[in-house]
């Protein structure tokens, strides 16, 4: 209030919400870099420590670094099939596509429960009921009054 310095600029929520993005994003390419240079010193060292220094060979069976490396290529590529290509099949566009169709289809589903409460439950109209004469009707047996 009594500051020189005002705020005065605020980010609209579309804004906000493309910045998210972009860091979601961002943080998604640099994990798979981290993987990438973590996966290449991980081969580099396995390729050292089992044909260079031949630990491994008595324990496990001989050339077992090639397996490892293949798997670990496996799940290295899945990291860049997801980041990659299932990011912009299932990107925040999608996100919203999917959810106004399942709003639709509850809404359907909805109207679809109330006209069947309202076909097996057949309420009075407001003409068939009179309100100059209400019935009142006595609760008590004939026999008692």
């Amino acid at each position: 209030m009594f500051s020189k310095t005002k705020k005065t600029e605020r980010i609209d929520p579309e804004q906000r919400e493309q910045y998210e993005y972009a860091r979601r994003r961002i943080k998604q390419k640099k994990n798979l870099m981290r993987h990438f240079i973590l996966y290449l010193v991980g081969s580099v060292l396995l390729i050292i420590i089992n044909p260079v220094l031949g630990y491994g060979n008595d324990i496990l069976f001989k050339d077992w670094f090639i397996w490892a490396i293949l798997i670990w290529t496996f799940i290295f590529l899945v990291h860049l099939f997801n980041v990659f290509v299932m990011n912009k099949f299932m990107s925040k566009e999608w996100e919203d596509r999917q959810m106004e169709k399942l709003k639709a289809r509850q809404a359907e589903r909805m109207a679809e429960l109330q006209k069947k409460v309202d076909t097996e439950l057949q309420l009075p109209k407001m003409e068939e009921v009179s309100p100059k004469k209400p019935e009142l009707k006595n609760p008590l047996p004939p026999d008692v009054q």
